[in-house]
């Protein structure tokens, strides 16, 4: 029996304007660049300020029509490297988790979806595989972030990262990943079938059984060799590549300048070859006088230079909005790591997590791991990506608090220090570490031993 419901649901969804203003907020400064030049090109009711006269003179409508825009000079941009040949620069490349988190601002979640998606992201290995059971992930997130989830919670936030691209990313098993991949494939004959062999029949698909698979799915030799193209077109790892080598690597310039004069710190943001912008006062003046037109081609044309000029209005906010949310953002990471960037000693590095920049900031969680995920600093002691200065913290049982990048140097020290034909075990190095007031689970420093890449004890005795 069919019932017609009335419910009411709240739904948080981005205008195109608040999407491309988060793109901005993402983008480093050759990206930058490179939209401006764009919007510049496309909008003739934008244009630089530049600190030569203005040629004076009206036009007309038709004179818009027929000529290209010609407000300025874009070759400029073809030689941007050069412009910033006086700044320290360095190479990187986008990496999976990059990748990743950038798309986690359009799931509009709540704070603690975000963090625990980030920690899901994090979790993930090379080859863009969550190798982890969700259990174990629970216990650690409860650890790390304080926060209690449970294994339904991340599951359902696991199956949006699934559909990122690349899609099939954060796939439990091989099977898992290519189900994934089909799911997000136009449902043709041939694809539904491909999904039955994966979901049923993946044992013997993967022991090569095709003679049982034909049988009892009644198919054709023909058939199957179809079906059989569309899966191994499938990609079986699908964040493979994306960390390892690759030729086309980013210029990383960096967004902030950080100097230290007269013992006070010195915060500033470069524009580079980013030019400032304004509207072009002419065309302004040209629709004032082109409204009172009757003719249904001016009238047509007027409603598209009130586009242009609003679209020019909205571009100019979103880079001031951009450049006062990465420097209130950074004002409050250097606020919170002060004695760090003072000495440059990273012993003096706090836990920070991105909760607590949101919190000194007051901006959205979500925010500033956008801000933090492609933006560098420029300090007296190198050069640095911001997320590098988020870390997680321990807390000792006499109140110290110390990053886990400490813990992990304390580890390295021990193990260094250790009687090598006696090396020590994960239960002894976490004993160690109580001895230091610091509690962790033997599977917690075996996990920062891993992550060190530290052999265990057996295969260090062995080596030695």
């Amino acid at each position: 029996m069919l019932k017609q419901v009335l419910q009411q649901s709240l739904q948080q969804k981005l205008s195109p304007r608040q999407v491309q203003v988060i793109r901005m907020l993402q983008m480093p400064v050759l990206q930058l660049e490179q939209r401006v030049e764009k919007e510049l090109e496309e909008n003739p009711a934008l244009e630089e300020i530049v600190s030569t006269d203005e040629n004076e003179g009206n036009i007309n409508i038709d004179e818009y029509v027929s000529r290209e825009s010609s407000i300025r000079s874009y070759n400029s941009f073809s030689s941007s490297t050069s412009a910033l040949s006086g700044f320290p620069t360095l190479s990187a490349k986008e990496t999976l988790q990059e990748q990743l988190e950038m798309q986690l601002g359009y799931l509009g979640l709540n704070e603690q979806q975000f963090s625990l998606a980030l920690f899901i992201i994090r979790s993930l290995d090379t080859d863009g595989y969550l190798r982890r059971d969700l259990s174990s992930l629970v216990d650690d997130i409860a650890f790390h972030l304080n926060i209690e989830t449970s294994d339904k919670e991340l599951e359902s936030i696991l199956k949006e990262i699934q559909h990122f691209e690349p899609v099939g990313v954060a796939a439990r098993n091989l099977q898992e990943c290519l189900l994934i991949q089909l799911e997000n494939k136009e449902q043709t004959p041939e694809i539904k079938i491909a999904f039955t062999i994966l979901s049923d029949y993946f044992e013997n698909f993967s022991n090569r059984s095709f003679d049982r698979i034909k049988e009892k799915l009644q198919l054709s030799d023909e058939n199957f060799k179809e079906i059989l193209n569309v899966i191994t077109h499938l990609n079986p790892k699908p964040g493979a590549g994306i960390d390892s080598v690759d030729d086309r690597m980013n210029h990383v310039i960096p967004d902030f300048i950080l100097e230290i004069k007269d013992d006070e710190f010195q915060l500033s943001m470069p524009r580079y070859t980013i030019p400032d912008l304004r509207i072009n006062q002419r065309y302004q003046d040209m629709l004032q006088r082109e409204e009172k037109a009757k003719t249904r081609q001016d009238k047509e044309m007027v409603i598209f230079l009130r586009l242009k000029i609003e679209s020019a209005k909205w571009f100019i906010d979103a880079l001031k909005q951009r450049h006062d949310t990465l420097m209130h953002t950074m004002q409050a990471i250097l606020d919170y790591q002060s004695d760090y960037f003072r000495e440059g000693d990273e012993n003096l590095l706090r836990p920070m997590a991105l909760k607590h920049i949101a919190a000194v900031a007051k901006l959205d969680i979500s925010t500033i791991s956008r801000v933090a995920a492609s933006k560098y600093i420029q300090t007296h002691f190198g050069i640095f990506s911001l997320k590098h200065f988020f870390s997680e913290g321990a807390t000792s049982e006499s109140g110290e608090e110390m990053s886990i990048r400490n813990v992990k140097k304390i580890l390295v020290e021990l193990i260094e220090e250790e009687d090598k034909s006696q090396p020590l075990s994960d239960e002894e190095l976490a004993d160690m570490m109580q001895k230091r007031g610091f509690t962790f689970a033997r599977r917690t420093i075996a996990k920062y031993r891993e992550q060190l890449n530290i052999p265990t004890s057996r295969v260090r005795k062995k080596t030695k």
